[in-house]
């Protein structure tokens, strides 16, 4: 089983939604077992909860992210990751400076979707709308990961 790991900064809010989203869509199209989505932080604070707007956001989508967990990123995830998938520029280029020889498996969400000029804001400490927009933006993206990984709904 190939595994996609998710990154952003405090993993509460971005890369949780991207992680459940991701799984959500792998269980619709069909394939739920081949690959495993993860999500982490750079910055995270162990066992941090996802903020109460992006549990909200993604209850309007029937997922529940109330169980999140944050997960600070530690070397094992990224050596055991196929695919690491950040959300801004500066969490890509952070990880490929630390990892240089996996800077192959990492890019920005965008990047792999094909949008390279595309960053996802960080919604924390924003309104609900914030993360609404994140939201619609990470699964506009994630759609086209699934086209790109060959992945059809």
């Amino acid at each position: 089983m190939k595994k996609v790991l998710f990154v952003c900064t405090g993993n509460t809010c971005r890369s949780p939604m991207a992680e459940a989203l991701f799984s959500r869509m792998l269980e619709l199209s069909g394939h739920p077992d081949e690959i495993k989505a993860e999500s982490a932080g750079l910055y995270a604070w162990e066992n941090d909860q996802a903020t109460p707007e992006a549990i909200e956001v993604m209850s309007q989508l029937g997922i529940d992210l109330s169980s999140h967990r944050a997960r600070p990123l530690n070397e094992e995830m990224v050596q055991e990751a196929d695919l690491i998938l950040t959300m801004t520029r500066s969490h890509r280029d952070q990880l490929q400076e630390v990892f240089p020889d996996l800077k192959d498996k990492i890019y920005t969400l965008a990047e792999y979707a094909g949008r390279p000029e595309e960053e996802i804001p960080d919604p924390f400490g924003k309104n609900i709308e914030a993360y609404q927009q994140a939201l619609e933006q990470i699964k506009s993206l994630l759609e086209r990961v699934i086209d790109q990984l060959g992945i059809s709904e």
